[in-house]
């Protein structure tokens, strides 16, 4: 099995908002990013470390005491993996808004790509 690889939809926004979490909420997501990589996702399901939002629309799952972190991720070829944003979870289920955004990440993503796929 070929190692998973999580890149970025926007590195300097997501290392913003790791700068923004208490430094144990920020240790325990991206510990938890690379056991992913690391494990699977077959593990990462089986550990609810990972949730199916969606559509090829996922979310890692992040808790530290009360704090509950996310990450929103989709695939995109292979095993490879981009990470949307994160974010800070305040109730039970993923806000609608949340989603929303990765939703839009993800087909921007694809249309850009698709596009430079044509022009080559």
């Amino acid at each position: 099995m070929k190692k998973l690889v999580f890149d970025y939809y926007d590195w300097a926004e997501f290392q913003r908002f790791l700068d923004s979490l208490p430094s144990k909420d920020a240790v325990k997501l991206t510990k938890l990013i690379s056991k992913i990589e690391i494990y699977g996702l077959a593990v990462a399901q089986c550990q609810e470390w990972t949730k199916k939002l969606e559509d090829n629309l996922f979310e890692i799952r992040s808790q530290f005491g009360s704090n509950i972190q996310r990450a929103i991720y989709f695939h995109v070829s292979r095993n490879q993996y981009l990470i949307t944003h994160g974010f800070t979870k305040k109730r039970n289920k993923t806000p609608e808004s949340e989603k929303k955004r990765g939703r839009g990440r993800r087909n921007t993503y694809f249309h850009e790509r698709r596009n430079d796929d044509e022009q080559n």
